[in-house]
């Protein structure tokens, strides 16, 4: 009797070690497989740097515009949510004018040669005139004449001491029949070491001002920069609340 008992209990032992050391098993597996997918997420969020390739459509409000834009071409994370904002800055890939993808990666980490990315930020207008519109009340009395040729058949202006603007030069390009094409640009050393040192802005939407900043080798090409620009702001901006 006392040997059958003793049996009996040695299989139970051996039962329980046996579930034990099988759950030991079974928690391994899970921890495994949990590092293995966290790693793999925390390395693609590492490799992203602050980039997204999701396409997801959100519509940010600001003033009475609605700006409808996917998530892979709004810059900042914690913007990309649908919303009221102040302000929504984009970055976009030219000519394409798309937003970040893994084909796109190189562009948008700068690796090549190559710039080809332009910074756009939608704000609430401040000014009663874009930057076309203060060149004749502002910008032509703050730089010294003559120009000099610049690319595109655009003329390039150094502002004069009491500017206040150091370190830049005013580009302005003719259009017939319209206010001039005027952006403001970085020089020397600043430019060469700025992803995108020439500024401009419009005005798009109901009062609302687009800022857009763009490398300096696009001056050549600032007419259809400049249209790009304005049909994709079109494109995005919905109709008001």
């Amino acid at each position: 009797m006392k040997q059958a008992a003793l049996a009996n209990e040695l299989t139970v032992v051996d039962s329980r070690l046996m579930k034990r050391v099988l759950c030991g098993f079974a928690a391994l597996a899970l921890l495994s497989v949990a590092i293995s997918l966290g790693g793999k997420w925390f390395g693609h969020s590492i490799a992203m740097a602050g980039y997204t390739d999701d396409a997801t459509v959100y519509q940010v409000v600001i003033g009475n515009n609605v700006i409808a834009v996917p998530a892979n071409t709004i810059r900042f994370a914690q913007a990309r949510r649908d919303g009221i904002a102040s302000r929504l800055d984009l970055y976009l890939r030219y000519p394409r004018m798309d937003g970040y993808s893994e084909a796109a990666r190189d562009d948008f980490n700068h690796t090549g040669t190559v710039k080809n990315i332009v910074f756009l930020s939608f704000e609430q207008q401040m000014m009663s005139r874009d930057m076309s519109g203060r060149f004749t009340p502002i910008y032509s009395a703050l730089i010294t004449r003559p120009g000099t040729a610049g690319p595109g058949g655009t003329m390039i202006y150094g502002f004069n001491e009491k500017s206040g603007y150091l370190n830049e030069v005013l580009v302005v390009g003719n259009r017939p029949g319209k206010e001039p094409f005027v952006a403001r640009c970085l020089s020397g050393q600043s430019a060469d070491q700025s992803l995108a040192p020439c500024e401009r802005d419009i005005q798009v939407g109901d009062e609302l001002s687009l800022t857009y900043r763009f490398p300096r080798e696009f001056l050549g090409d600032w007419q259809a920069l400049d249209a790009a620009i304005a049909t994709e702001a079109g494109r995005v901006l919905k109709a008001g609340r």
